[in-house]
């Protein structure tokens, strides 16, 4: 099967969309997938076309601060982190309703990530009934704690950081996951997390799924890997989604 990839700029949002070159203006389910920390829309392309190939409509944006929006990070520790999956989050209506709007996406809408990108997707299921299924790979569904555990290392190492630290992330506790799960409300969810990773911890997944135990339709993975994802793991990502929305 043909993939086309198409570049595009979604007012000042650099974007791929990947499709199968037959269905490409045909409505089709559509994916949101968001790259990882200092990463790139680029390097989610395998993942992509995967997805793809069995039908869906994938979107990989570039966050704010990274690909081509990159710019210089803050010396204010976590703002940079921070603000770029803020901004994931205030996009994802805009950019989901340009292709609605273009009548290339219906109402069959999934949405998935690596790290960053993870949690990115754990905090949209808060606020978005309309996705129907997502997939968090190396993310985490507990952002508060993420939060707090930056704060305590940045202050371990004798870093500058603002007093009002909290009161200026108070958005983060009404999107985490872990302290909102009703708002799962039944709808498939894949973690994948490797045992190994020490850039965002597998214990924040394991502590979630204990804390979590009546969730129907959340499935966990784990492998004994770092922070890395091979292409056996986007497989099974793509297996997820094909499953549940198709």
């Amino acid at each position: 099967m043909k993939i086309t990839i198409r570049k595009r700029t979604l007012g000042t949002i650099p974007l791929l969309e990947v499709v199968p070159n037959e269905l490409k203006n045909q409505k089709l389910p559509i994916i949101i997938y968001y790259h990882g920390w200092q990463s790139a829309k680029e390097l989610n392309l395998t993942q992509a076309r995967s997805l793809a190939r069995k039908g869906f409509r994938v979107i990989l944006p570039d966050a704010m601060n990274h690909g081509e929006r990159k710019q210089a990070r803050s010396k204010v520790p976590s703002l940079t982190f921070w603000q770029s999956i803020h901004t994931n989050l205030m996009e994802f209506g805009y950019i989901l309703n340009h292709f609605q709007r273009m009548n290339l996406a219906g109402e069959n809408i999934g949405v998935g990530g690596l790290s960053m990108g993870g949690i990115t997707t754990c905090a949209l299921l808060t606020h978005h009934p309309e996705i129907k299924a997502a997939a968090c790979v190396m993310g985490s569904p507990k952002p508060t704690e993420y939060r707090d555990r930056i704060s305590r290392h940045a202050t371990q190492l004798g870093w500058y950081f603002p007093a009002d630290y909290k009161d200026l992330l108070s958005w983060i506790p009404k999107y985490d996951l872990s302290l909102n799960p009703n708002t799962i409300n039944g709808r498939p969810l894949l973690f994948w997390h490797g045992q190994q990773d020490r850039v965002v911890p597998y214990e924040d997944v394991v502590s979630f799924m204990k804390e979590n135990k009546g969730l129907s339709n959340v499935q966990f993975m784990d492998e004994d890997e770092g922070h890395l994802v091979k292409v056996e793991t986007m497989d099974k990502v793509t297996d997820f989604f094909v499953k549940e929305m198709l």
